[in-house]
């Protein structure tokens, strides 16, 4: 092995080494959702509504509802709450009345933490509104409300919980964090030993780097040659997606604005936009890349032509309509005033991420639609129903709010969350893509194992691609 070969292979595990050490000390939030169950006896109905706050200000945002239904009955309503709370606010309806509570008590996994009652009387509790008393005695809180926003603030967060939340956070964190290194460890240990087969396609690609550009370039053109208009209809068509989501959705259905995590608020449109940018991208490469070796089924046929760069000839020519709507997308958020400053620079992060998920799902998808041409259909079909399973018309951060977690955890799963809301973070939630750790992760394995997958199943068919074709 000549010395430049053992200098690149020496930086390249110092890379590995220090990978490790990121992801094993990388530490995860260690904030849970606990449930706040509240067991009252009232002489009216009305709405139990509980504010949850990690300081003495509360917004409606940061609460749940529950109804209390049968006066003179007693009733326990769960409301769900982070198990950073420190301080919450009970609302007891908008009418008079007198509640008297019984128990507040927070749980978590079958560990419990109840709440001192006597930090909600008068004595004890932050402020009182449109309330005359409250009462601690015997065990229990007699709470006499007097107005119309009646509510009680108190310092009683699950903090004895959220001890024991943040140790066992730790140690799943760590076990997680060691099975991230392990899987990355023996990917590398996989990529030496069999260096020779895994580096046979990047060498092509590098090798005829020029030639793809040329056929990329060419491809873009003969796409729409003979129209009046030529490329322009690649720009034109996505353009018109867009108005017409946008106007079904904010005019017609009357979605509003999209409010962050922080509390700013940005035009529906401009939301819209962050999640139709890289889905046209992955649904170009998609399309065109299944049907490259069909379409340049000539060029299989020749003995001495790479057909290895055919699929990423399709996912480059798709890239130049990709980088003119990522931009489009830039300079839209300029004019509106949301610059999003130096996280713009993530979306070239995030295109790439997509360009090779994408890569490796076409050059599965070539492989078999030669042998499947019904493949080509199916396609279109997934291409269809994923755009609506891709939170990209719809908020999962409002939406989800009404889903079971699972159904939420599934969502997440789809590689394309991960990049439709990676480009959201860039543009509006100003969150770094290592700072979304598990999804990160999680992407580039699914990545990686489509991606070797697909270049797999290429290299085992590809001598029989001229004979079928």
């Amino acid at each position: 092995m000549s010395f430049k070969k053992k200098a690149v292979l020496a930086v390249l595990a110092v890379i590995v080494v220090l990978l490790n050490i990121w992801i094993i000390l990388h530490s995860s939030s260690a904030v849970r959702n606990v449930e706040l169950n509240v067991t009252l006896n009232g002489t009216v109905t009305g709405d139990i509504q509980a504010f949850y706050s990690v300081n003495d200000i509360f917004s409606t945002e940061d609460s749940v509802t529950q109804s209390y239904k049968t006066p003179g009955t007693d009733q326990t309503v769960a409301f769900t709450q982070p198990s950073d709370t420190e301080y919450i606010r009970l609302d007891f309806g908008n009418t008079a009345g007198i509640f008297t509570v019984s128990k507040i008590q927070y749980t978590y996994e079958g560990q419990t933490q109840d709440v001192d009652l006597s930090l909600l009387s008068s004595e004890g509790a932050l402020k009182l509104n449109d309330i005359s008393e409250s009462v601690y005695g015997d065990g229990v809180l007699k709470v006499t409300s007097t107005g119309s926003d009646p509510y009680i603030e108190a310092k009683a967060g699950p903090d004895t919980l959220a001890v024991s939340i943040t140790e066992s956070a730790k140690r799943s964190n760590l076990i997680k964090n060691l099975f991230y290194a392990a899987v990355l460890d023996t990917f590398c240990v996989l990529l030496f030993v069999f260096r020779k087969r895994f580096s046979t396609l990047p060498v092509e690609l590098i090798q005829n780097r020029g030639l793809i550009m040329q056929l990329a370039k060419n491809d873009f053109k003969t796409r729409y040659a003979g129209s009046v208009l030529g490329i322009t209809w690649a720009f034109v068509q996505p353009a018109i997606t867009v108005v017409i989501y946008w106007f079904v959705f904010q005019v017609g259905l009357h979605s509003g604005d999209v409010q962050t995590a922080e509390g700013v608020t940005y035009p529906f449109v401009l939301w819209l936009i962050a999640g139709l940018v890289p889905w046209f991208f992955f649904q170009d490469t998609l399309a065109s890349g299944t049907n490259a070796l069909l379409e340049y089924s000539y060029l299989v046929k020749k003995v001495v032509f790479k057909i290895s760069i055919l699929p990423i000839v399709k996912e480059m020519s798709a890239l130049f309509v990709h980088v003119f709507f990522a931009c489009l997308m830039v300079f839209l958020y300029v004019v509106s005033g949301h610059f999003p400053g130096i996280y713009t620079v993530q979306i070239i992060y995030y295109s790439f991420a997509l360009f090779m998920y994408g890569l490796g799902i076409s050059y599965l998808t070539c492989s078999i639609v030669i042998f499947f041409r019904d493949l080509t259909q199916i396609i279109n079909i997934i291409i269809q129903v994923q755009v609506w399973l891709t939170p990209i018309m719809w908020n999962i951060d409002t939406t989800g709010s009404s889903m079971p977690g699972w159904l939420i955890t599934v969502f997440k799963l789809n590689p394309m969350f991960y990049i439709v809301n990676g480009y959201r973070d860039s543009m509006m939630n100003h969150i770094w893509f290592w700072n979304r750790f598990d999804l990160t992760i999680y992407f580039w394995i699914v990545t990686v194992l489509f991606f070797a997958l697909g270049t797999f199943v290429f290299k085992r068919l590809k001598v029989h691609f001229a004979d079928i074709l």
